[in-house]
């Protein structure tokens, strides 16, 4: 499958919203991790917001395959490149409108969230996804209609 930029978002938000906020509550409610704190949920926000932003880049350089597709590799490193920019928004720059306070979100703490998030919505889009819900597969990753 192919998805398109409208489809992308869509899944985007769609496993953001269920699968990373299912697994961000045990790292918010202090099961895991450094101790409780809300601040997992704004990481998940951000990654949603800005990953809307680079879906645009990503489905640009896309077309410049020759089958249009996005292989799990280019996906993984996608997802390494992002970790990187959101962790710099939030803890060097300090350029998000949600501040984050430096001391409220630990390296360490961050890497596992977001790698936990990261490889559960990878796996759910990778495999629940196409199995439970054939119409996204084969409609380029749209839920609805334009």
């Amino acid at each position: 499958m192919t998805p398109t930029l409208f489809g992308r978002w869509q899944t985007r938000l769609l496993l953001l919203g269920t699968v990373g906020v299912l697994v961000t509550i045990p790292f918010a409610m202090g099961l895991i991790g450094s101790g409780k704190s809300s601040v997992y949920f704004a990481v998940i926000f951000y990654v949603a917001l800005f990953g809307i932003a680079w879906d645009v880049l990503y489905n640009h350089l896309q077309k410049y395959r020759w089958d249009r597709d996005w292989p799990a590799a280019y996906q993984a490193m996608a997802g390494i490149w992002e970790m990187i920019f959101i962790w710099c928004g939030l803890k060097i720059f300090s350029i998000l409108p949600i501040p984050i306070p430096r001391t409220s979100l630990l390296w360490r703490d961050f890497f596992m969230h977001y790698v936990t998030v990261w490889l559960a919505v990878f796996i759910a889009s990778q495999t629940m996804m196409r199995v439970i819900f054939p119409r996204w597969r084969f409609h380029g990753g749209e839920w609805f209609n334009r």
